[in-house]
């Protein structure tokens, strides 16, 4: 694996490429394919991106929903999009666990001049990765955009709440984490509704966008604890429901509330 030190970049905007990459096409755009950190990986260039490089990062799922879930449209707007795959890890932490390779991955797309600032998008379970990562690096995030994002694993996929959960998905994160058992992941007070304060200090804008009848990840135990959390000490938070609407589709028929949002919220220049 080459290491981040041994890559001469070339800058975005400037003939934007990595080692080894393979080139498509994604929804009308250019999109490079690599490894970084030993993991796949993804960047998807907009035509013409705006001063400071912002980018958007999707956290999980990267084409699901896609037209409805603001990608295409902020690349319309001048935003880079990435995507690191680290497997369904449920943001578990750890020096040696995906929180490196998101660090990783991170110090590569900045030394190729993107912003110190990354526009997180944490779809379902990815709010897990997104809270995560920026509860731990706050300095690193400008805004997170959640779409029924998962904000405490209590609710799913343990299911503990008034949720379906998921009983394999929960073995699996017990696993993820080092839990010895479920006692000791249910006393965990690392989800994001806990870790809401790192957030709130370093101005990091939240937008959800939740389904009320949502069955699998309830907003009332996740996004609205968020919100009574955040807007308390005055943290910026806008909810956008979706009255009738389950868990699926995720997004928006029209997305571009959302990318106001990140656009108003993002570092200029």
């Amino acid at each position: 694996m080459l290491a981040l030190s041994a890559l001469t970049p070339a800058v975005a905007g400037d003939g934007l490429s990595f080692p080894d990459e393979k080139i498509d096409q994604w929804h009308g755009f250019k999109r490079h394919l690599f490894q970084a950190d030993g993991c796949t990986a993804r960047v998807v260039e907009p035509k013409a991106a705006l001063a400071g490089n912002p980018w958007s990062w999707c956290m999980e799922f990267p084409d699901a929903f896609v037209e409805r879930c603001a990608a295409p449209q902020l690349l319309d707007a001048g935003f880079y999009h990435a995507f690191i795959s680290v497997g369904n890890t449920f943001g578990s932490p750890g020096a040696l666990k995906p929180l490196k390779h998101l660090r990783a991955f991170y110090d590569l797309l900045v030394s190729h001049g993107f912003s110190r600032k990354a526009a997180l998008i944490g779809i379902s379970r990815g709010g897990l990765y997104a809270y995560r990562f920026a509860a731990d690096q706050p300095e690193c995030v400008s805004v997170i955009y959640g779409d029924a994002p998962v904000c405490d694993f209590k609710s799913w996929p343990a299911g503990k709440g008034t949720g379906k959960g998921s009983a394999g998905d929960w073995a699996e994160l017990i696993k993820c984490y080092g839990f010895q058992t479920e006692g000791e992941a249910l006393a965990f007070t690392g989800n994001p509704i806990d870790k809401l304060a790192p957030l709130a200090k370093a101005g990091i804008a939240l937008i959800h966008v939740v389904g009320d009848a949502d069955d699998v990840v309830p907003p009332s135990e996740n996004t609205a604890i968020v919100e009574a959390r955040y807007k308390e000490p005055g943290g910026k938070m806008q909810v956008i429901h979706k009255p009738g609407i389950g868990h699926h589709p995720h997004g928006l028929d029209d997305p571009m509330p959302v990318v106001r949002f990140i656009l108003d919220h993002t570092p200029k220049g």
